[in-house]
């Protein structure tokens, strides 16, 4: 995305830097008290090569352009890669030690050098701890070139909004294995299933493999075993989020451990073949599956935040649906 009109915010003289200024600064009253004209010359000698270097590392940071893109699937507490893009406009000069920093507290990244009307690109590490939307306000890019004098650091805005899908745990055991129980039903009808239907006398078109070679050979005929078909395996997940108001620091882990939850058994049964529903108060995401349903459920439990107490249960379609309700210690009274 295009950025706004970058500036100028922070400017700070380096150790290296320091040192020089107080050497000019002796040399300077040296000379003053003195009146050596080699002195003078030195003095202004020092001074100009400051003036001039301080010109050089603003010149460094100028006509660059910034573009900033976030990949598809962000996750709470999950390092990702900020791909950036630093393009110079520059007609005359080469950029040079251009360090590269995203967002505050982001990794940082050096570039070496930026030929003229060149880009760069890299990517740069970055976390949030919570889900939800955030923002990217900036990338700053800053220059100690070319004495190492002076520190110079430029804000180019970006306004990246972002969404952050919950923490996915690793695959819990005891939950899988009670879904995987619930979910895998019969159709009555023949099929490819493992349940048998049926024993019935072989027809011309049976698979032979199906053939039951104990009972053709008690009976004297070709006795061919009919299995019922399966329905392809569903989860219904309900997430009672009707919690009312959260009034402690204590009580939004506890929340926010069940969006992970609920999150991380949706991701890990759709992975298994599962077609998975998501109940909460505010909507029902119907089944489905596939990495566009995956993406669906996530935003949606991304973006869910605390209801209103209600007396009535929350209610799914499943015999046996994945539950995630809030302990009775956890509902705000």
């Amino acid at each position: 995305m295009a950025l706004k009109r970058a500036v100028f915010d922070r400017i700070r003289i380096t150790k290296v830097g320091f040192w020089y200024v107080f050497f000019a600064l002796v040399v300077g009253l040296a000379a003053a008290n003195t009146g050596n004209n080699a002195l003078y010359l030195v003095e202004a000698l020092l001074l100009a090569l400051l003036a001039i270097s301080g010109l050089i590392s603003r010149r460094n940071l100028a006509v660059l352009e910034t573009t900033a893109e976030a990949p598809e699937e962000i996750y709470a507490k999950q390092p990702f890669s900020l791909k950036v893009a630093v393009r110079s406009r520059d007609r005359w000069l080469t950029k040079r030690l251009v360090v590269v920093t995203a967002g505050e507290g982001g990794d940082s990244h050096l570039i070496a050098r930026i030929d003229r009307r060149q880009t760069a690109e890299l990517r740069l590490g970055m976390i949030f701890k919570r889900r939800g939307v955030h923002r990217i306000d900036a990338v700053r890019i800053s220059s100690v070139f070319p004495l190492g004098l002076i520190f110079k650091s430029k804000r180019h805005p970006i306004d990246l909004e972002v969404l952050v899908f919950p923490e996915i745990y690793p695959s819990e055991v005891r939950r899988l294995n009670a879904a995987g129980r619930a979910g895998e039903q019969t159709t009555q009808s023949p099929g490819w299933g493992h349940e048998l239907l049926t024993l019935r006398e072989f027809r011309p078109g049976d698979d032979p493999r199906g053939i039951h070679w104990k009972q053709s050979a008690r009976t004297g005929r070709l006795i061919y075993q009919e299995r019922e078909a399966e329905q392809g395996k569903r989860l219904s997940i309900i997430f009672d989020n009707a919690v009312g108001e959260l009034h402690d620091s204590a009580a939004e882990r506890r929340f926010e451990r069940l969006v992970s939850e609920a999150a991380s058994s949706a991701a890990h049964h759709l992975e298994n073949g599962y077609e998975v529903q998501l109940v909460t108060r505010q909507e029902v995401l119907p089944f489905g599956s596939g990495r566009g349903h995956r993406l669906r459920i996530l935003e949606t439990l991304a973006l869910i935040g605390p209801y209103p107490r209600e007396s009535s249960p929350l209610r799914g379609p499943e015999p046996a649906p994945l539950e995630f309700r809030p302990a009775p210690d956890q509902v705000a009274s």
